[in-house]
Parts: C-alpha cells; structure tokens; sequence
C-alpha cells in the first residue's frame, strides 16, 4: 500500500529509511528479552512518538498527493449505497486510531513476554532438580517465542 501510495520516483530514499526504523526496533525488542530490563519499546510514548509521525506523514502526503486513492480506502468495493456513508465514518476513525492501537499492541506484547520469562524465571530457586530441568525447557521454548515475537512486532 505504501508503495502505491508514494509512487516510484519518490520511493528510492525510503528503503534506509525504513529498514533503520525496522533495526532499531527490533533491537529494542530484543534487548527487552534480558531480565529485568525494560526497553523504550515497552513504554507507550515511545512507541508512539516512533508511529505517530510516520503515520502523519504518510497521511497528509497520500491525501495532498494521491486524493483518490485516499478516498477509494474509505469505501470497501461491493458494499451497498445504503452502507456507504457509515462505512466512510467508521473507515476514519479506524484510520484515525491506528497509530494508538498500533502503540498499544507493540507495548502489550513487549510487557506480556517480559514479565512471563521474569516471572518463571524468578519461581526457579525453590524447585526441585526434576521441576527445574521443566522449567529450563520452558524458559529455553519461550525466549524463542519472544524472539520470535520481538522480530514480528518490529
């Protein structure tokens, strides 16, 4: 969609754009997987003061330079006459919100991962040999989800 968007002559600059904010992200995410350390990615304004330009420039610049095909995003192909002007109305404010709902998931998910491999970890000292080695395996299976985790959400 963004490449439709900014048509190719003004598309060549944007790739280390875009892959910086990916690493830097990501890296963000990753480094949130060591215990007791909380990154910038799990704290709400960061994430939204990394989405909500982005969004805001890609905004204007789609209805200032490509007004239409702004338009035709409002409007669902196939949908009844009837429907339209709620359709429009509910279209905006789900593009109006989805710098805060991005925010939110990104920290959501951020904090949920911490706080499981912390909590788990933290139980470990008052169990047994047997409960331990399951519990090191689980620990070991969900730092990779997280890692997985991490690299998705950035």
């Amino acid at each position: 969609e963004f490449k439709m968007l900014i048509k190719k002559d003004s598309f060549k600059g944007s790739t280390i754009f875009f892959s910086s904010l990916f690493t830097f992200i990501m890296l963000n995410n990753l480094m949130g997987l060591y215990p007791y350390i909380f990154t910038c990615t799990s704290h709400m304004v960061m994430t939204l003061a990394l989405s909500l330009p982005l969004w805001l420039s890609f905004m204007f610049y789609g209805w200032f330079k490509n007004t239409t095909h702004m338009f035709a995003h409002l409007v669902p192909q196939g949908a009844p006459s009837v429907l339209l002007p709620f359709l429009v109305i509910i279209e905006s404010i789900s593009n109006i919100i989805r710098p805060g709902t991005l925010a939110i998931r990104l920290t959501a998910n951020m904090i949920a991962g911490h706080l499981l491999v912390t909590l788990l970890g933290n139980s470990g000292s008052s169990l047994s040999l047997s409960l331990l080695n399951i519990l090191v395996f689980t620990q070991i299976l969900l730092l990779i989800l997280e890692s997985a985790v991490a690299v998705i959400q950035s």
